[in-house]
């Protein structure tokens, strides 16, 4: 990936668009995809447009019960228990998915936390980099033989504006010398997108490429660790908890970057890249403001994806990924 990639094509979709415009005559028959996160917000709008258009999804999810119920008039997919933030959980969560899969078309980490309070998990790991990065990266590297085995799979992560906050901090990502729960929040979103662009450089030998993308302003679970004042102090809801924010998206037209990312021919032979509103974003110049749109260079620099990726998997032991 270089920079000159990091340019818009011209998709005929756009930030209105909604899941359902970007799947319209898709027929994803045969099709075996894993969507984290996908029993809830955009994940759900996610495995709903998946499995309409003829998809196979398996779902893994931290609390089974309550995916299965939100699935039970999803038909096509199955649910894996599965706890991000626990790499052994993940590794047996892979190996069940290894055992009723043979390839993998598409691999869509959806799930994610966001401004959590301080928490950290296994050997003292931050626990939204550990979730919202490590727990995906483990299963990427645990599922690439079967992305491998496709015909031309593609791993769709998803990042958030909330990179523009910070670069990755090498010097102290499990925040060591003090917590700032929104800091922690862009680092984990910074490292998904330098995920992406190592990942492709590595799977697209082997016909499998990934991308990053922001899916927008949306509503959804994701917010459950901020209160309603807090909302309601940044304009997104009124007192009631309904939406008032400027731009903000339905679940459905937050999904729709995903899906185009997962099924547009427009994107053939492309990879590494980040997404907005179902297009390829620019790069934005430092210090613009968040809601202005694109990338920051830092979080598709490929020498900073090589170094997340030799600090992932020194971190976690996980497989490496064959070239």
């Amino acid at each position: 990936m270089t920079r000159t990639d990091q340019q818009p094509l011209g998709s005929p979709f756009s930030a209105a668009s909604t899941a359902e415009d970007v799947m319209a005559g898709l027929d994803l028959s045969g099709t075996n995809a894993v969507v984290t996160g996908g029993y809830s917000g955009l994940g759900l709008a996610t495995t709903r447009a998946l499995t309409t258009a003829g998809a196979r999804v398996v779902v893994p999810a931290r609390r089974p019960d309550i995916a299965r119920a939100a699935l039970a008039d999803v038909p096509g997919c199955d649910v894996v228990p599965m706890d991000l933030a626990d790499l052994a959980s993940v590794r047996a969560g892979a190996a069940r998915i290894g055992d009723s899969l043979t390839r993998l078309d598409l691999f869509m980490a959806v799930a994610g936390v966001m401004a959590t309070p301080e928490r950290h998990v296994g050997p003292g790991w931050e626990s939204q980099l550990a979730a919202n990065h490590f727990g995906h990266f483990v299963l990427a590297c645990e599922l690439a033989p079967l992305l491998a085995a496709a015909d031309g799979a593609r791993v769709v992560v998803n990042s958030s504006a909330g990179h523009t906050l910070t670069d990755f901090r090498w010097h102290d990502p499990h925040f060591r010398t003090g917590y700032d729960r929104w800091l922690a929040y862009g680092q984990a979103k910074t490292a998904n997108s330098l995920f992406a662009v190592r990942f492709d450089a590595l799977g697209r030998e082997h016909g499998v490429r990934a991308f990053a993308l922001h899916p927008g302003k949306i509503i959804t679970g994701l917010q459950r660790e901020m209160t309603l004042p807090e909302q309601v102090e940044r304009g997104w809801v009124d007192a009631y908890g309904n939406v008032i924010g400027a731009d903000f998206k339905t679940p459905s037209q937050g999904a729709a970057t995903g899906l185009w990312a997962a099924t547009s021919p427009l994107l053939d032979g492309r990879g590494g890249v980040y997404l907005e509103d179902c297009d390829i974003a620019r790069v934005a110049a430092p210090g613009t403001p968040m809601d202005d749109g694109g990338v920051r260079a830092y979080a598709v620099d490929p020498d900073a994806a090589v170094r997340l990726w030799e600090l992932s998997l020194a971190a976690t032991g996980a497989t490496p990924v064959p070239r």
